[in-house]
């Protein structure tokens, strides 16, 4: 095991394949996230006018959220163990076309059914999506392959939430928005079949040890190590929401400029996954040393009275999302064995996203007892975790020494 082994292999053919496999399903995450990135967007004020509490509207996004996490502990097993890695995948978008049958929900309920259906969905594709993806990613690089999904993943969520904005817009309704989504979600299933039909075994585009990997039935300790860094690290970043309560409380920015914010973040996220994908592939895992660094200064420009700093923990913010969803992937699949790696995608998921619900909770009641205990919480989990990584690093060198 090195520490950069990511770097495109010589093949030149496979190169081209495995690039083409990356843009496809690029895309096919562009038309989904345009699907469930824009639903996400009004859903809540959606749910309200259907009748449904503030508590209820939490309540729904707070159970969805977590079953698209936990659940892929599940999934992840699931698609090691059977090898059905695309029917997976198919099944879980297949679940985005819950979405557009919004517009016709007739009470909260029902509309609570299909919402938490979407992030159920999520669950079961994502970590065998990521398997997937990663065979690809060994002939371009790791983190650059990594990084184009994430940008091109990126490019959906922004247009998703303005394709609503237009319908607002235009006096449309949000129902009419939901029934537009119909299309996006048809598009993600076309690209999927496209990419399917292509690679039908995207194994093959990873030229590796296969026999020797086929016979390491265990994740190694480094895994757990990088693992518990990653929980760690994650948690010690606030939420947007959490930020954007702040920033509507206390006045800092106009409600307007909130979603603007947002959807700048969301580009900033774009762009720094293309550059980190690339530098990860030069220096490997010491590059996500870059996450805690960043992540320390967030909350003392974010839950400050100054638009100006408000702005630029936005800035910041969106820079260490992009970080987690590329970096973080990859080094995924540099530390696991291919036949493992469904499992390791489904643990790692699960614990990302408990991370998220460890650090809401806490930064949530921290703010309402003071914001001074927020800055106090995120450097020493952030101060822990630079060890840890660094020790991953370090165990990681020393195991290719063997």
């Amino acid at each position: 095991m090195k520490d950069k082994p990511t770097l495109p292999q010589t093949n030149h053919g496979n190169h081209k394949k495995a690039f083409l496999f990356i843009i496809l399903l690029g895309v096919v995450s562009l038309f989904g996230d345009i699907t469930y990135e824009g639903a996400r967007s009004v859903t809540g004020p959606f749910l309200s006018t259907l009748g449904a509490s503030a508590a209820v509207v939490g309540l729904i996004a707070g159970l969805g959220e977590f079953l698209g996490y936990a659940l892929r502990l599940a999934s992840g097993y699931l698609a090691d163990r059977t090898g059905r890695y695309w029917l997976l995948v198919f099944i879980g978008y297949g679940v985005l076309l819950t979405l557009p049958m919004l517009a016709l929900a007739p009470c909260w309920q029902v509309a609570a059914v299909f919402i938490v259906s979407e992030r159920m969905g999520k669950a079961i594709r994502t970590p065998a999506r990521d398997t997937i993806l990663s065979h690809s990613t060994k002939q371009v690089g790791r983190g650059w392959g990594f990084g184009i999904h994430e940008a091109l993943d990126q490019v959906g969520a922004i247009a998703g939430p303005l394709i609503f904005t237009g319908v607002i817009y235009l006096n449309l309704g949000v129902r009419t928005g939901f029934g537009v989504l119909i299309v996006p979600a048809i598009l993600t299933l076309f690209f999927l079949s496209i990419a399917r039909s292509k690679f039908p075994s995207p194994e093959k585009l990873e030229i590796s040890s296969t026999h020797k990997e086929a016979g390491d039935a265990k994740l190694s300790k480094v895994f757990w190590m990088y693992t518990l860094f990653s929980f760690i690290s994650v948690a010690g970043l606030a939420n947007f929401q959490l930020i954007s309560y702040h920033f509507k409380v206390e006045s800092v920015v106009s409600d307007i400029q909130i979603p603007t914010l947002y959807a700048i973040a969301m580009g900033v996220d774009a762009v720094v996954a293309l550059i980190i994908g690339k530098v990860y592939d030069r220096v490997g895992l010491i590059s996500l040393v870059t996450i805690p660094l960043l992540t320390l200064p967030i909350p003392l420009l974010a839950f400050s009275h100054s638009h100006g700093a408000a702005v630029a923990s936005i800035v910041l913010w969106g820079m260490v999302m992009g970080i987690q969803e590329t970096v973080m992937r990859a080094a995924i699949a540099d530390l696991t064995p291919i036949r493992r790696r469904g499992t390791a995608y489904g643990i790692f998921n699960t614990a990302y996203g408990g991370a998220w619900l460890l650090g809401g909770v806490v930064m949530g009641l921290l703010y309402e007892i003071s914001i001074g205990y927020i800055f106090a919480f995120v450097l020493v989990l952030e101060a822990i975790s630079i060890p840890l990584i660094i020790k991953v690093k370090r165990a990681v060198l020393l195991n290719s020494k063997h």
